[in-house]
């Protein structure tokens, strides 16, 4: 369970705060001033801080700069309700991970909780490198065969340097966690690690994600907001899937690795900017070069070091070895007892091909897990997580198929509904979040597994259709 540490000198914010993240399944701690703030932090290192800025005595300034000498790896939120001063901006600077205005709307504040949190894990958990299976943590990279050796050496050659490192592999191979795990072998390990995804965050978006904007650049852009780059000053970036980024943003990011500086959208100054990157991609940049849709300059620049990662069908050996990790993880995290898997069962792993690699793996032994009912899982077992269905009691998907048309159709004859798309998305996400709670016999935990979102995202959408009542069970 994470920790969360609340700073304010508003006492009815604080107990609303409160409230709302022990309902989503938080433990909470608050503190009425900065200097309360900090003893806290020092007593009962939390996993996130959320803090307002103007606080009589310590300001929230000051007690950022003093946890950030503290834990520059404690993700810290800023609250303010002044958004046009360049009071947040230079809370930013600080290292704060965001900064949010008040009032703020809930699923907004929780999803920026969860995307601190999760940098937070990023920055702090170790990615284990060939450990035992039954004993890794959560965050392991798994594999004896040859071919990752040879990437266990690499890591262990880069991870010192600041050079740039580009990660290429299939989909599911683990790029993320070799990114990592150079980090956290780095000497920049005790500075900020931030994670952009080239391919979540609209191409409208991502540039004033990467580099931030100055106020009026755009329609919206009411103040000044540094960038994630500029934020992580000092740190690393991983850029994942650069192979997709538009033409336009790469000429930014070869300016940034041959000038080590940036400017932000609208702005004419240039910001020094000492960041490391890594990059992954699953793309074949080769022919993206050939085609004109990746910078040859870039390419050359960001491959001082690359890293392949095998595909699963590659790594002859190793099957086995993630069989016993993925069962044993999985069954600590669905509170159940690891029944282990049969020769025959293993034989059939080792024979597949794979294509989605190692996550596509780990998503078909969840699932034989829970066919398998606490019996040592069986070759059908990983039959019907693969093939989505077995057995008589399983609707066949043409059946579902026909009556989701049907609904459809009903739907658009009837008219004259505003939003259509959003409102059948609600009540198709309502309905599937119901069965999957009665499924897990109201396990909350257990139901954001299973349809693979987090507790936050989950109790949101139970709040929007409706679902937060009665008959809902707690889990233990």
């Amino acid at each position: 369970m994470s920790r969360i540490l609340i700073v304010d000198d508003d006492a009815r914010l604080r107990t609303s705060f409160e409230k709302l993240l022990t309902e989503e399944g938080y433990e909470v701690e608050t503190a009425a001033s900065g200097e309360a703030g900090l003893e806290a932090v020092q007593q009962r290192m939390p996993d996130l801080v959320i803090m307002d800025v103007r606080m009589p005595g310590m300001s929230g300034l000051e007690t950022l700069r003093a946890i950030r000498e503290k834990d520059p790896k404690l993700p810290v939120i800023v609250m303010t309700a002044f958004g046009t001063t360049d009071t947040a901006i230079e809370a930013t600077k600080l290292g704060a991970f965001d900064y949010v205005l008040k009032p703020f709307d809930i699923p907004d504040i929780l999803t920026v909780i969860e995307q601190a949190l999760e940098a937070g894990r990023f920055m702090r958990a170790r990615v284990e490198l060939n450990v035992v299976p039954e004993t890794a943590p959560a965050d392991a990279i798994i594999g004896r065969s040859e071919a990752m050796q040879e990437v266990y050496k690499a890591i262990g050659r880069v991870a010192p340097t600041d050079a740039t490192v580009l990660i290429r592999g299939e989909s599911g191979t683990g790029k993320e966690l070799v990114a990592r795990a150079v980090y956290q072998h780095s000497l920049r390990s005790d500075k900020p690690f931030l994670v952009i995804n080239c391919v979540a965050i609209p191409e409208t978006l991502l540039e004033s994600e990467l580099f931030g904007y100055e106020k009026g650049a755009f329609t919206g852009a009411v103040n000044r907001r540094i960038g994630k780059i500029e934020q992580a000053h000092g740190g690393t970036v991983f850029l994942d899937e650069i192979g997709d980024m538009p033409l336009s943003i790469q000429a930014k990011i070869l300016r940034l690795l041959q000038e080590k500086s940036l400017e932000r959208l609208g702005g004419r100054e240039s910001i020094p900017a000492d960041v490391r990157i890594l990059a992954a991609t699953n793309r074949d940049l080769e022919s993206a070069l050939a085609e004109g849709r990746f910078r040859e300059d870039l390419y050359y620049r960001l491959k001082v070091v690359t890293i392949g990662l095998p595909p699963l069908r590659e790594r002859k050996g190793d099957s086995s070895l993630l069989c016993d990790y993925f069962l044993a993880r999985f069954a600590k995290e669905m509170a159940l007892d690891n029944p282990g898997m049969t020769e025959e069962a293993k034989t059939m792993i080792a024979g597949n091909p794979w294509p989605g690699n190692v996550r596509e793996l780990a998503n078909t032994l969840q699932k034989s897990l829970i066919f398998s009912r606490g019996y040592p899982v069986r070759p059908e077992d990983i039959s019907q997580a693969v093939q989505g269905a077995a057995g008589p009691t399983l609707v066949n998907t043409e059946t579902v198929d026909k009556v989701l048309r049907q609904w459809a159709r009903e739907t658009l004859a009837a008219g004259g509904q505003p939003d259509l798309f959003a409102s059948l998305m609600d009540r198709f996400s309502s309905i599937l979040i119901s069965e999957t709670l009665d499924f897990t016999h109201g396990n909350r935990t257990r139901a954001a597994k299973l349809l693979g979102i987090s507790r936050p995202t989950l109790h949101a959408k139970m709040e929007k259709g409706g679902l937060s009542g009665a008959g809902i069970e707690e889990e233990d």
